[in-house]
């Protein structure tokens, strides 16, 4: 339904605002996961390296990626003549799926080794996204470097949460 609607959307360019709003809203439907999936007591039980950031980063950080995603997908979606857009809205969606499950797999049950699997894997989609978006608009591949930078960065702590943990 989403890629129907994001479809629709482009047929109409004098529609981009509303095309912007519609993809930042997509961007940022996997932070319901993590609004119901957060830090409990189990979390903050658990040894963690010493440079985990406080809870209070994480929240900021990812509201400002998605609204990169949201603008980046928007500005791949207006080049839809390009053969690579379905490919890339494709892998747009199984990032926002990635996203979404890590939350429930490492909050709600506990399981940070499946929660690294699927950052690793989430990272993977994401550099192919990536590269999918600088091929179609470049800008929107530069976009995405702090998410990949980020999505790094939360592999590693996973890893050495899970690591001092098992």
């Amino acid at each position: 339904m989403p890629i129907a609607l994001s479809l629709a959307l482009m047929q109409h360019r004098r529609l981009s605002p509303l095309s912007l709003l519609f993809w930042i809203g997509v961007a940022y439907v996997p932070a319901l996961s993590g609004y119901f999936f957060g830090p409990d007591r189990w979390y903050h039980r658990l040894h963690k390296p010493d440079w985990t950031p406080p809870d209070s980063v994480f929240g900021p950080v990812w509201l400002t990626l998605y609204a990169t995603m949201g603008l980046s997908i928007y500005m791949v979606a207006r080049k839809d003549k390009h053969p690579l857009v379905p490919w890339a809205i494709g892998l747009f969606f199984l990032n926002l799926l990635l996203n979404a499950a890590w939350s429930p797999l490492f909050f709600g049950l506990h399981r940070p080794d499946l929660s690294l699997v699927c950052v690793g894997v989430q990272w993977f989609a994401l550099m192919s996204m990536t590269r999918a978006f600088f091929k179609i608009r470049p800008a929107a591949g530069l976009l995405q470097i702090p998410h990949l930078l980020w999505v790094s960065f939360a592999f590693a702590l996973n890893a050495a949460i899970w690591n001092l943990n098992r």
